[in-house]
């Protein structure tokens, strides 16, 4: 674990944006006005090993509290492991051996999983994981406000995760994700350093289509 030193300033309120900030000025260019927290959001792995205060962190799934939700049925679980918890190694062990040099650092580890079905109706609902992910977004977005760390994975073992939650069949595991203080890039093992800037994006052109789809990417 880091011993916490080289932590990057912030401020605390995470309420000064008042423009891009310059790493991401260096990396990325909105092609239309945009709140700067949109773009300001992308997903460092440096962090201090730093324990975050319980209301800033509970702050964060407040946000997430808030997603769009069909049907309001609020589809999204989030299950935080801290350093000093007793399953703290136990979602490490989850993590692709890729991720753990870097994630073991994080003030809490997430597994974030959705619920499958309507709570009314107990059919399946179509859009949990979209939900679950709306909900993920406003948790990265206000992490981003605060000038904290937020990097979603992809990079572990779903099943070990449903099998350790001992999930029933009506939830899946959607993602994890690590939360911390950022810290400075030098921190980080020397594999990962090239990787801690924001990457660009793709052109609306690419993505948003008029009245019919047409892919550029076949």
């Amino acid at each position: 674990m880091s011993d916490g030193n080289q932590q990057l300033d912030r401020d605390v309120d995470g309420s000064a944006i008042d423009g891009l900030r310059d790493e991401v000025a260096a990396n990325r260019d909105p092609q239309y006005d945009i709140d700067p927290l949109f773009v300001n959001r992308w997903s460092p792995r440096a962090m201090t090993g730093e324990t975050l205060p319980e209301e800033e962190l509970m702050a964060l799934f407040e946000a997430a509290r808030w997603a769009p939700s069909s049907y309001n049925n609020q589809h999204w679980r989030f299950i935080y492991a801290e350093p000093t918890d007793d399953n703290w190694d136990a979602f490490v062990d989850l993590l692709a051996e890729g991720n753990q040099p870097w994630a073991e650092d994080a003030a809490a580890l997430v597994i974030i999983i959705s619920k499958t079905t309507f709570d009314f109706n107990d059919e399946y609902a179509p859009t949990h994981s979209l939900d679950t992910g709306a909900a993920m977004e406003n948790l990265a977005l206000e992490a981003a406000r605060r000038r904290l760390v937020f990097h979603g994975m992809q990079g572990f073992d779903y099943d070990a995760a449903a099998d350790y939650l001992n999930l029933s069949d009506e939830y899946e595991v959607e993602a994890m994700a690590a939360i911390g203080e950022r810290a400075a890039e030098e921190t980080l093992p020397e594999d990962y350093q090239d990787q801690e800037e924001p990457n660009q994006r793709k052109d609306l052109d690419e993505i948003v289509f008029n009245g019919d789809f047409a892919p550029t990417d076949e």
